[in-house]
C-alpha cells in the first residue's frame, strides 16, 4: 500500500506540460467571404518533445465538422506561439461546439510520449 501511495504522490507532484489554446471560448464572426464564418485562435507550444500540431473541429457529440484553415497540420517550435484562422460554412456554425489542437507525435524511438488534445468551446 505504501508503494501505491508513494507512486501516486510522485505522479501527481510532477509537472505535466501541454500546449495552450486561446481564447477558451471563441466566437464565430462573418468573414470577408460570403457564407463563411471565421474565428482566430492562438496556440502556444510548451512541450519540448512535440513540434507538430493538428487542428480539428467537432460538434457536441464529437463528430468531425468540415472546416478550412491555412494548414491543418503545422510545425510549431518549443515555446513558440502561432495565430491561426478557422473558417466554417454558414450552414455548419450552429453545429460547431469545439475547436481543438492535437499534438502529433513522430513515430520512432523507444520512449513513451503523451499526446495532448486541447479544445476551445465555441460560444
Amino acid at each position: 500500500m505504501k508503494f501505491v501511495i508513494t507512486f501516486l504522490m510522485l505522479v501527481l507532484a510532477s509537472a505535466v506540460y501541454s500546449h495552450e489554446l486561446t481564447p477558451t471560448y471563441p466566437t464565430l464572426e462573418p468573414s470577408i467571404y460570403g457564407g463563411v464564418y471565421k474565428t482566430t485562435l492562438v496556440i502556444f507550444n510548451r512541450r519540448e518533445d512535440v513540434s507538430y500540431y493538428q487542428i480539428e473541429v467537432y460538434d457536441s457529440d464529437w463528430n468531425p465538422i468540415k472546416f478550412a484553415t491555412q494548414s491543418q497540420i503545422f510545425k510549431l517550435e518549443y515555446l513558440a506561439r502561432r495565430n491561426f484562422d478557422v473558417y466554417i460554412k454558414e450552414e455548419d456554425i450552429n453545429s460547431v461546439t469545439y475547436i481543438c489542437t492535437r499534438s502529433k507525435i513522430l513515430e520512432g524511438g523507444d520512449t513513451s510520449v503523451i499526446s495532448s488534445n486541447i479544445c476551445s468551446k465555441v460560444k
